[in-house]
């Protein structure tokens, strides 16, 4: 009973960070919140849920899914390296930030990078 109420708390508060997720898609303006939306929340959200699901079955069948832990890992892991990498290609494809942003981490950066000489074949 303890262990069906914890995985439906889990499951719960799962769903409830994907639609903050849903709900910082639509409504955040411009591509850099939204992936920082859809990184965070939804990753929290879909590890909550799978994390959910593995306490249900260990308390119901008495079994550890292995299959869930790795699903588990393999989010946590690839979710937001992908989100970072989707980011940072929109910097350099030269989507531009929203006009509320106040601070520009990666201009340094890119500016460093641009003034390199490039290095030719020999």
């Amino acid at each position: 009973m303890t262990g069906e109420l914890f995985s439906s708390i889990l499951v719960l508060l799962g769903a409830v960070f994907c639609a903050l997720s849903a709900f910082g898609l639509v409504r955040l303006p411009d591509v850099y919140l939204r992936s920082h939306a859809a990184t965070k929340s939804a990753t929290l959200g879909v590890l909550c849920v799978l994390s959910g699901a593995f306490v249900y079955f260990l308390f119901h069948d008495g079994t550890v899914s292995y299959k869930l832990l790795l699903a588990i890992v393999f989010v946590f892991i690839t979710s937001p390296v992908a989100g970072h990498l989707n980011g940072r290609s929109a910097y350099r494809s030269g989507v531009p930030l929203w006009q509320g942003s106040i601070q520009d981490d990666l201009k340094p950066s890119m500016e460093e990078d641009q003034a390199l000489p490039v290095e030719q074949d020999r």
